[in-house]
């Protein structure tokens, strides 16, 4: 038995981006940045941030494309996937991994979403998307048990 399941909290880097393959499909891609605080061996504070790129597929990627902008934060659910390619400058093979995204969930508030999108110099506001609205890929639809579930904020999530 094997696992490859990946759980991400952060904030995007950059408008997500979508494309749309041959046969009609969305793919979006974004960047996802995540930070962890630590003390060194002197004992100051450090603060570490990893990038991770997301790739969603489908109906996924078009409400990512509609909903998210730079800065906001959301929760991400999905695989790791590896990716080679060959450097064209360079002939050497390079290798890239990324989170193949089936779950997400929009965080924060939706004044947040729109500060966000304000940052951006979008100026379009989240419709309908702030304050934990969570879309599932497989459904391709607001998860079930939304409207029973109790509102979850920020200070709510364990990590």
């Amino acid at each position: 038995m094997s696992v490859n399941k990946v759980i991400l909290v952060g904030r995007l880097g950059k408008d997500p981006e979508t494309r749309y393959t041959s046969g009609g499909q969305a793919v979006c891609n974004f960047s996802l940045a995540t930070d962890e605080t630590f003390k060194d061996r002197n004992g100051e504070r450090q603060k570490r941030t990893e990038w991770h790129r997301i790739v969603m597929w489908g109906k996924l990627a078009e409400i990512a494309q509609q909903y998210l902008k730079k800065g906001a934060q959301i929760y991400v659910e999905g695989r790791i996937q590896s990716r080679q390619w060959e450097d064209k400058q360079t002939q050497q093979k390079r290798y890239g991994f990324d989170i193949v995204c089936n779950e997400m969930k929009m965080l924060g508030s939706r004044a947040d979403s729109e500060a966000a999108a304000a940052r951006a110099g979008a100026g379009a506001t989240m419709g309908g998307g702030g304050g934990g609205s969570n879309y599932d890929s497989e459904n391709q639809a607001p998860a079930a048990d939304e409207g029973h579930a109790p509102e979850v904020g920020d200070e709510d999530i364990p990590f």
